[in-house]
């Protein structure tokens, strides 16, 4: 590659796509080859491509139709194509879209950088060029997954749970923590697992107490949280550990004993129940984040109103909603698609609707309370923040007035002054902490 051939990576799906982004991204800046965020600059892009459902496979699709154009108008000289939705069709992807130069699966940063000309630095695997604000990065701790869920493609995409050791964890939340980072987001196909390969026990409480301990991180927040056996030790952590934000994203997908059966997801109506009860009962001020797959073939209109009374009883502080897509290879493949999708989407409309009025209530309770929030960015006349309910890019926000000046990326105590379904509004109460 010539030196003033410019490379931008685009990346798509999830934060697990982004880790694996700026992992590549750090090793192409130690090769000293340069970087473009914008890819209408480059003369090489890289595709980080998603293959999780039908949405997202169109998104990866039409992303690299676009790029391919690009090509053809001798905009662009080199097109790479990797990630998930490479991983799973390569094959034919190959055969459909043989103006890409070369396809990739997951995490094949040395056959990547080799492409481009460099070498890959194994030591520095750790490193990552941050594509998201400094403040806050995604920490990686796992991937694939040992679940057999019927309806779920990752491990054909991502393989088996496989953990990294604590020593490599600490090692790049310290990296993180060294260029500002203030708060880490845990991630991974099923953060419950982690360490039960390499430790031969569910060893997430120790990692969790461990990243604690490094200066300069004040927020830990865990998300793909798998409800199936949930450790016990984690719960207590979340609990006692100051810098543990009391959230936990727990995908629970449904309620129905007879959904969760064939979704294959190693947990009962009665299990999920008492869960989130102890949780409740041990995190008293705990913010419970969801998601649900609306219109799975079995589910009855009788499992779908179940669904909802579950949503009302429970009173969730977050739900997200996906409609099912018939996928290729996975156990679900064989019982076809018979909800209409018109109905799928009616559900989900239901649905929606009952956790907005819950919202609402939730953000209601805040009203006259001061809440710690980590301040973002600045819209017209407010400043844009989250509290310890709020995750980057699916939460809701905290919009703030201040005549101090604030800085991004800093702590304030905001008193909440007034709500919406999603967002919360307040005032700086006291100085940054």
């Amino acid at each position: 590659m010539r030196r003033k051939d410019k490379i931008s990576v685009i990346t798509l799906g999830c934060s697990k796509n982004t880790v694996d982004s700026e992992r590549l991204m750090r090793q192409i800046q130690l090769n000293k080859l340069p970087l473009t965020s914008d890819p209408y600059e480059a003369e090489t892009v890289i595709i980080n491509t998603c293959g999780f459902i039908e949405a997202a496979k169109e998104e990866s699709i039409n992303t690299i139709l676009q790029a391919v154009e690009l090509k053809n108008q001798g905009k662009l000289k080199k097109l790479i194509v990797a990630g998930c939705l490479s991983e799973r069709y390569k094959e034919n992807l190959e055969k459909e879209i043989p103006e890409v130069d070369v396809y990739f699966g997951t995490e094949k940063y040395e056959e990547i950088i080799n492409k481009l000309g460099g070498h890959l630095r194994y030591e520095l695997l750790g490193e990552r060029l941050l594509s998201t604000p400094s403040h806050f990065a995604y920490l990686k701790i796992s991937e694939g997954c040992d679940h057999p869920c019927s309806f779920c493609a990752i491990p054909l995409m991502r393989g088996k749970h496989k953990s990294k050791s604590i020593e490599s964890l600490i090692e790049e939340a310290e990296f993180l923590a060294s260029n500002g980072t203030r708060e880490l987001i845990i991630i991974a196909q099923d953060t419950t697992d982690y360490g039960k390969d390499i430790y031969g026990k569910k060893n997430l409480a120790e990692l969790l107490n461990k990243l604690s301990n490094i200066n300069g991180i004040e927020w830990i927040r865990l998300m793909y949280a798998y409800p199936s056996h949930f450790p016990e030790d984690v719960i207590e952590t979340i609990a006692n550990n100051p810098k543990i934000v009391k959230y936990v994203d727990i995908p629970l997908q449904h309620i129905s004993d007879d959904v969760l059966k064939s979704m294959r997801r190693g947990v009962t109506s009665k299990q999920t129940y008492k869960l989130l009860e102890k949780m409740r009962k041990k995190i008293p001020d705990v913010t419970l984040r969801t998601t649900f797959i609306i219109g799975y073939p079995n589910e009855s209109r009788n499992d779908f109103n179940q669904l909802v009374d579950f949503v009302k009883e429970i009173q969730f502080d977050r739900i997200g909603t996906f409609t099912f897509s018939v996928e290729e290879n996975t156990t679900s493949y064989i019982l076809g698609d018979p909800v209409p999708q018109k109905e799928k989407n009616r559900r989900k409309d239901i649905l929606m609707e009952v956790q907005s009025e819950i919202s609402y209530q939730k953000n209601l309770s805040f009203v006259g309370k001061t809440l710690k929030v980590l301040a973002e960015s600045k819209e017209s006349d407010y400043y844009v923040g989250r509290s310890y309910r709020d995750a980057p890019e699916v939460d809701g926000e905290v919009l703030f007035k201040s005549d101090s000046k604030i800085k991004f990326g800093n702590f304030y105590d905001i008193k909440i002054t007034d709500c919406d379904e999603y967002d919360l509004y307040g005032e700086l109460s006291l100085k940054e902490n």
